[in-house]
């Protein structure tokens, strides 16, 4: 079953998977759906229709604005903003007031493994591929390729990273991960995972 704290608000057509913990003074608005073992951290925001894959982390403070969607397995550090306007404005050319029907939200799209890091800021509409990583205070203004290593203001790729999340090294071609021994081909300004054995990456050195 499902953990909601006591101070934590959760509307109840919010679904929460199996598992899921929704911690202190946190909250998840109307419609939201997050998967299993999900962790929603103290004072973190989830928006109305936000959807949240599986074993999910969503760190103290963040903001996830709708229409957010998070894959499976993504990080969401601490304050994290997740934003949903392109044009922001709290009111309109006349003067008045803009309400919810004078603007159309855009969202964050976050796909399964990624990381964004603490006080990062996505603005929306954007994607962030799968087992990228965004550093810590970094603004993420466009699209970011799957294994990507993102950081600055805006954000730039520095490099790439391994589903470890440790930044990958390149050995005669070949993307290859310090922690766990992966390796990755760069095709295209893209990474992909590869089941290259000892011989063939030394194969890919002789014709480096």
């Amino acid at each position: 079953m499902s953990y909601i704290a006591p101070s934590a608000d959760v509307a109840e057509k919010a679904v929460l998977g199996e598992g899921t913990k929704v911690w202190h003074l946190a909250q998840v608005r109307e419609d939201a759906v997050l998967g299993e073992n999900c962790i929603v951290g103290r004072g973190a925001y989830v928006g109305t229709g936000v959807t949240i894959g599986d074993n999910t982390k969503i760190q103290n403070y963040a903001l996830v604005y709708e229409p957010a969607a998070l894959g499976r397995g993504v990080f969401i550090g601490p304050a994290v903003v997740l934003t949903n306007d392109t044009y922001p404005r709290a009111v309109s050319p006349d003067g008045s007031l803009k309400s919810a029907h004078d603007w159309t939200p855009v969202g964050v799209t976050i796909e399964d493994g990624a990381s964004v890091g603490a006080r990062a800021v996505c603005i929306a509409p954007l994607t962030i591929g799968r087992w990228a990583t965004i550093a810590a205070g970094s603004v993420v203004t466009k699209d970011v390729p799957a294994f990507a290593l993102m950081a600055g203001v805006p954000a730039r790729r520095l490099g790439w990273v391994g589903k470890a999340g440790f930044p990958l090294k390149e050995e005669g071609g070949v993307w290859v991960c310090p922690e766990t021994g992966a390796k990755y081909l760069e095709e295209t300004n893209s990474l992909n995972e590869t089941s290259l054995t000892e011989a063939d990456t030394n194969t890919a050195e002789d014709n480096a």
